[in-house]
């Protein structure tokens, strides 16, 4: 396709808004007059532009209204569970297990590497951050350090390579006109390695702010996540004691069936059993709407009525407040993108994929030469995986992967090494407008900051994966 004058200014406005994050500054603004002006020139008036950024953060909040969902549910339920003083029976086995500060990290990263492996991390993220990020901090570990376990070994390492699932692998290898196992082996070993390296260089760089238990930085953690922070409803049952053990218990358990219940239909069902992604987030969210009816109905009995609505209204405006700066972001990377900019431009027919566009255009240009094709391929799946999905791109890494092997490089290795850039990116762990901002929003802490500390371990492991994938593989 020819590159016209809109891809030009769109890629302006990309380098414009990566350069801004660099500087640690707010990118909300850039993404707002990329919008405009972009849509202006593509559609020559600038009426469209006008209407083009309003219909860009309405698409944006209608893709990313699940997480916002997933968020107000979950923090919903701890916000009854508080009333209870459930919260702090709850987690008082685990914390037997979280030993310090230190142990608390490998443990995040072990079991959110192990849920996530079988059903991506969107439903992980919930039952990972309501019953372990507490106690991890409670032992010591800062709630940035534990956001950062979570997101580079679930959004990361199990899903880059999705080799349970299969979906990733899949894509790159149709792309790439090979046999899914020449991918998917190959994806598992490099997706190890880079999560290695990035969970090894994540621990350095934190380990010296990994704190005591006991510390009053501690408190401060907690007392940011999970709004608000003390009930001041008055209890209208006469033995709360017993209602708070009581769903110390079933709390836990119901989520413990949760994940049974997913993993059996995984085993009964095959690769794909129903409850991968979305799915699993929708039946997470599910189990938390009735277990937070339950609770608020033990807390409050007839005035259960009035406090549900208060926790949810709370659970909404926690995660507007937190994560409403990303809509417009993901606007404009989403109107980069064939599969939105219809609905932002109003075509109906033939819409633009600016970004995929750019990068195509460069296909003729990349080297034949090994080491410089599988850098160039990494960057090339690191740009596609800007638009916040991490798959999109994978059909473009897979057939560019095809026209690049020579004889010092292997097509499945090529197409590995883009199927890392592009889920390591946009799969969440170093863009804000992904499922990243379901981690930052439960731990209550700002998604472009912990883009910016993930950013620096997740490049270097993703290069460092290259190179041996390029030399060894």
């Amino acid at each position: 396709m020819e590159l016209t004058m809109s891809h030009w200014l769109y890629g302006l406005f990309t380098l414009l808004i990566i350069v801004t994050m660099i500087f640690r500054k707010g990118v909300v603004l850039p993404t707002l007059l990329g919008t405009f002006i972009v849509a202006w020139v593509a559609k020559g008036s600038i009426i469209s532009g006008f209407i083009a950024i309003f219909q860009a953060n309405l698409v944006a909040a209608q893709e990313l209204f699940s997480i916002f969902l997933i968020i107000t549910f979950m923090l919903a339920l701890l916000n009854s569970l508080r009333d209870l003083g459930a919260d702090q029976r709850m987690i008082q086995p685990i914390q037997k297990m979280m030993i310090n500060g230190h142990v608390s990290y490998f443990v995040l990263v072990g079991v959110t590497y192990v849920i996530s492996l079988f059903f991506w991390p969107t439903p992980a993220v919930p039952l990972i951050c309501a019953l372990l990020v507490p106690a991890a901090v409670r032992a010591g570990l800062p709630v940035m350090a534990a956001a950062m376990a979570i997101a580079i070994a679930g959004q990361g390492m199990a899903l880059s390579s999705d080799y349970i699932v299969q979906v990733a692998p899949s894509l790159s290898a149709k792309a790439a006109g090979i046999n899914i196992d020449m991918v998917a082996d190959k994806a598992l070993l490099l997706s190890l390695i880079t999560g290695f390296i990035a969970i090894g260089i994540a621990y350095l760089f934190i380990r010296k702010e990994i704190r005591k238990k006991g510390d009053p930085l501690n408190k401060a953690d907690l007392e940011n996540m999970q709004a608000p922070k003390e009930t001041t409803k008055p209890s209208h049952v006469k033995n709360l004691t017993k209602w708070s053990k009581l769903f110390a218990v079933i709390v836990p358990l119901a989520l413990l069936g949760v994940v049974v219940y997913m993993v059996y239909e995984k085993l009964l069902s095959g690769r794909m059993s129903g409850f991968e992604g979305g799915d699993g987030a929708a039946f997470v969210g599910g189990v938390a709407v009735i277990l937070l009816l339950l609770a608020t109905v033990a807390f409050g009995k007839q005035h259960a009525l009035d406090y549900i609505s208060t926790h949810i209204t709370d659970g909404f405006v926690f995660a507007f407040k937190a994560m409403g700066p990303v809509i417009p972001v993901a606007g404009f990377f989403f109107l980069g993108s064939s599969d939105f900019s219809g609905s932002i431009l109003g075509l109906e027919k033939d819409a633009p994929a600016f970004l995929f566009d750019l990068v195509q255009s460069t296909q003729e240009f990349l080297p034949q030469n090994a080491f410089l094709a599988g850098i160039s391929i990494l960057i090339i799946g690191i740009i596609t995986g800007l638009d916040g999905s991490g798959f999109s791109g994978l059909p473009l890494t897979g057939a560019l992967a095809a026209s690049l092997q020579n004889a010092s490089i292997d097509v499945g290795t090529l197409a590995a090494i883009g199927q890392m850039g592009s889920v390591w990116t946009g799969g969440g762990t170093i863009v804000a407008w992904s499922s990243l901002i379901a981690i930052a929003g439960f731990c209550g802490i700002s998604v472009m900051d912990l883009v910016r500390k993930n950013f620096l371990p997740v490049i270097i492991g993703l290069v460092t994966s290259t190179v041996i994938a390029i030399f060894l593989l």
